[in-house]
């Protein structure tokens, strides 16, 4: 006896095609772009998570029946797209890239050296000197490594670096027009609108800033902001700066405007601040990245403020009437 059929959502049907489009001999930059803009959105991403695990590592095809035939109908019309070529041989070719992204932990796109995150996701990456990249919530990092020098474009986000010693290689972060260039050492890069953070933990950093032309060398427990002022170095707090790496956000006398921004950088459904007057409000504690409701209910009890539910998700936070 077979159970009851659910129907196919749209975002599943995208999904399903991106896979076989993915399972291509040749992909080319641009479509792996393209995937990525629409895996942005939130749906998008959990339709392809479902699509994912409809493999198993046998290369069949398992579990939803309906996004089996989601999945054979995409590798189809792909086939026929190509001029007829057998709709199994297309099948092999795209459960191959499908296994090594739903198992390699996004596996296949990593042997091209882009290495991505989510909103709300966090991962470690081991690259191939064995420097370690600890990327943030909704960030990209795209690697080039060559004989002599070590080079990765942080193109969106925030990423956390321990970089392997090798002194004939530098290790050179790219983040907009600010470069970033250390040997053996731990430092932190945030795109920040049009500015570039950069923090050092520990070792030597040199940083140049494109506007201006300006250079620095930065000593550890010290923060550089490059942007169109030019570049700015102040001595921070670290383990604060560098705290989203452990999974925490730590606020410090930090207004109320700001806290929300860096809360939402976590979050699909957002908190929403309708409280005029209120946004130079301090806000002061320790947070789970994601946690929402923590941060909403810390900031009603000690500010006053009222929260409430959106149609759409979000949470209001209001001052109380």
């Amino acid at each position: 006896m077979t159970g009851p059929t659910r129907r196919v959502e749209p975002a599943e049907i995208e999904a399903a095609e991106w896979h076989a489009r993915l399972g291509s001999p040749r992909v080319s930059a641009d479509t792996i772009e393209a995937f990525f803009a629409w895996r942005q959105a939130p749906a998008n991403a959990e339709a392809y998570r479902r699509v994912e695990q409809a493999w198993t590592s046998t290369g069949k095809l398992a579990g939803d029946p309906e996004i089996e035939g989601a999945l054979a109908a995409a590798m189809t019309r792909k086939a026929d797209r190509r001029g007829g070529l057998p709709p199994v041989w297309i099948g092999l070719a795209g459960a191959t890239a499908a296994l090594a992204v739903a198992f390699g932990g996004w596996a296949w796109f990593e042997r091209q050296g882009v290495y991505v995150t989510s909103v709300g996701e966090q991962r470690s990456v081991q690259l191939a000197d064995g420097s370690v990249v600890r990327l943030d919530t909704d960030s990209r990092l795209r690697v080039r490594f060559s004989g002599d020098r070590r080079s990765v474009d942080l193109e969106q986000g925030q990423a956390l670096f321990e970089v392997a010693h090798d002194l004939g290689r530098p290790f050179i972060v790219q983040a907009g027009e600010t470069e970033v260039t250390a040997v053996g050492t731990v430092f932190e890069v945030r795109r920040a609108g049009d500015g570039v953070e950069v923090t050092l933990v520990s070792g030597v950093v040199d940083v140049l800033a494109a506007q201006g032309g300006q250079r620095s060398r930065m000593a550890a427990g010290h923060q550089a902001l490059a942007g169109y002022g030019g570049l700015k170095v102040t001595a921070v707090d670290t383990a604060v700066e560098t705290s989203w790496a452990d999974g925490r956000i730590v606020f410090h006398d930090t207004p109320l405007e700001a806290a929300v921004a860096e809360v939402n950088r976590y979050l699909t459904d957002p908190v929403v601040l309708d409280a005029p007057g209120l946004e130079r409000e301090a806000v002061n504690g320790v947070f789970k990245t994601g946690d929402r409701d923590g941060f909403v209910f810390a900031a009603s009890a000690t500010l006053g403020l009222q929260a409430s539910p959106g149609a759409d998700g979000s949470v209001r936070l209001s001052a109380e009437k």
